[in-house]
């Protein structure tokens, strides 16, 4: 058995993984337990630019975080020039995200690596039912007039309903931005519930869009608002935003997620989406995990991210790694 596989055996998902743990049901508002938070910008910022020098991953260590990396990933297509055989394509990519040729030189053929989901529009579920028949990766569909959400509250949760007749596993929701900006937190939690509620079994991820919310403080008291009110997962942004994920922004959620899991026993889980395309910043993510929230965290049920062309630079990395040699990125399908 090779080295890398000897580290990441037993650690990647396959198709028939289940949940390790109890969906978050969320708790009563109450806004006591968060309304004295005040975020340290200077603090955040200090700790995260520490995160990429404190650890160095090298060699068969490197590849078995990628791969790790892989299956956490939710593929995503949520372009205007979507179509069907874009979505297809996508799917066969999920289903089979690293090629056989290195697989094999690493002694992974046979582990099962699989992407973590499928997201995409409401209107490509029945594409991506058609092109993931015959795996159990969930399909995510976004939802509540995404990117924005900037329509009535009783339209987002027939969107929700549509979708999740439709054969979507997971919805990813955006919240009312201008709830943040007002700190009208009883009304964020009402509609958040609302959402979860529409849901039914599908898991709910909650996007704040982290790029127009003005300050770590409010981020923080949306996180607890939207785990409160039962989100399964909260994920940073759109990808749609000026700015989306970052590391100190990340800093923040995982840390009410924490918080949250202390008070309550849920494991809430997280989703850094937009902007992340290289495999280096995926490996920074993963030890951001590690150390704030521990192994626990470290599979698809708790963590994902939120990617188009992640996945070809970490195979790019990974041919370098079996091989000695770059390849050009166009080489690879989702670079």
């Amino acid at each position: 058995m090779s080295n890398t596989k000897m580290k990441v055996k037993n650690k990647t998902s396959n198709k028939t993984q289940k949940s390790l743990h109890q969906r978050n049901d969320g708790i009563p508002f109450d806004s006591s337990l968060f309304e004295d938070i005040n975020v340290n910008r200077s603090a955040v910022e200090r700790r995260a630019a520490t995160l990429s020098g404190r650890r160095s991953v090298k060699k068969e260590w490197q590849a078995a975080w990628l791969l790790k990396a892989v299956s956490c990933i939710d593929l995503t297509t949520l372009s205007g020039d979507d179509t069907e055989s874009n979505v297809l394509r996508l799917c066969a990519k999920a289903k089979s995200p690293i090629r056989l040729d290195i697989l094999e030189s690493m002694g992974m053929k046979d582990a099962n690596i699989q992407t973590g989901a499928v997201c995409v529009y409401h209107n490509f579920i029945k594409d991506a039912k058609k092109g993931l028949k015959g795996s159990a990766i969930p399909i995510a569909a976004v939802s509540t007039g995404f990117p924005a959400g900037n329509i009535p509250l009783k339209e987002r949760l027939k969107q929700i309903e549509l979708s999740v007749a439709a054969g979507a596993t997971e919805i990813d929701i955006v919240v009312s931005r201008d709830l943040v900006l007002r700190s009208d937190w009883k009304t964020l939690y009402d509609e958040v519930s609302a959402c979860r509620k529409a849901c039914g079994d599908a898991h709910m991820k909650t996007i704040l869009a982290t790029g127009e919310i003005p300050t770590y403080t409010k981020v923080a008291k949306a996180s607890w608002v939207s785990m409160m009110a039962g989100s399964d997962f909260i994920k940073t942004s759109t990808g749609k935003e000026p700015v989306n994920a970052t590391i100190p922004v990340s800093l923040v959620m995982i840390r009410t997620i924490r918080e949250y899991h202390e008070l309550t026993g849920y494991k809430v889980g997280f989703k850094p989406a937009g902007g992340i395309g290289k495999a280096k910043q995926a490996i920074n993510w993963l030890v951001l995990i590690k150390e704030e929230l521990g192994d626990e965290w470290l599979n698809p049920d708790l963590f994902r991210f939120g990617a188009s062309s992640l996945l070809g630079d970490i195979e790019r990395q990974l041919e370098h790694y079996v091989t000695g040699r770059y390849s050009a990125s166009f080489r690879h399908p989702m670079a």
